[in-house]
């Protein structure tokens, strides 16, 4: 099993877009990049051209028309890395303006490729996708405050020890606060509902978006008064108001997350 425990794949990748796609995951995504091409020969190629670059995908070979091929590459992710945490499809076909092939041939070539073949793709691996743990504790409805804290501590600890990326944390401390902050209101609305219910008070968390302050810096793109709009609201919301309650608010809408 490799040693890293995140792996991206991007499907065709010995040219063109697919090959550009796999360079930028190589640069930019915290873990193992996987090539896949249907030819050996193009893709260990590719994969050398990447490594003379300094940087380190791995080759797997994969025919996306070819089921047992699909397979094989998911026994693969599974015994490498447990599954897979990023899939691009990029693998797919298209005839010249000027191909002889009848449009018939070419309309059941293509389909065969680039929809059929991809929807095995999917068939095939996106059951082994790795969930996002980190997203699905802090969606959690029952997620308590004192797991909360502890998530905000492993932050902490996780950035001393510079594995922030390799744990699925994001590089932005401000990112991260404000997402603690946020879970925290629906955690402490949910207290309220339990214990002072009959007082009906009403907690949550807004999102002002990006205001030129001293902290936006001159870049954002709202006045402060367009960003004191959606926290005024909440705060004026009439006594006998039943809701929004311990949710995310932007620009007076309740948002999904």
């Amino acid at each position: 099993m490799s040693s890293c425990s995140r792996v991206a794949l991007v499907t065709g990748a010995n040219k063109g877009i697919g090959f550009a796609i796999a360079r930028d995951l190589c640069r930019q995504f915290s873990g193992d990049v996987v090539l896949t091409a249907r030819d050996e020969a193009r893709g260990r190629a590719a994969v050398q051209q990447l490594q003379a670059e300094g940087l380190s995908p791995r080759f797997h070979l994969l025919d996306i028309n070819d089921l047992q091929s699909i397979r094989a590459l998911r026994d693969f992710l599974r015994k490498e890395y447990g599954g897979l945490n990023v899939l691009v499809n990029n693998a797919g076909i298209a005839f010249k303006p000027d191909d002889p092939t009848p449009f018939d041939i070419q309309a059941e070539i293509t389909l065969k490729t680039n929809f059929f073949a991809t929807r095995n793709v999917c068939i095939e691996l996106l059951p082994i996708i790795k969930p996002h743990d980190l997203q699905k504790k802090f969606r959690c409805e029952m997620l308590m405050e004192e797991d909360l804290v502890d998530l905000m501590k492993k932050f902490v600890e996780d950035t001393n020890n510079e594995v922030h990326e390799k744990e699925g944390w994001p590089n932005s401390a401000y990112g991260v606060s404000k997402l603690g902050v946020t879970v925290l209101s629906r955690i402490l609305a949910r207290r309220l509902d339990e214990k002072r219910k009959a007082d009906r008070i009403l907690l949550n968390a807004c999102c002002p978006g990006w205001v030129k302050t001293d902290m936006g810096e001159a870049h954002g793109p709202r006045t402060v008064e367009e960003g004191a709009e959606t926290p005024v609201y909440l705060a004026l919301l009439p006594p006998d108001a039943t809701e929004p309650h311990g949710q995310l608010v932007h620009d007076k809408v309740v948002q999904n997350w």
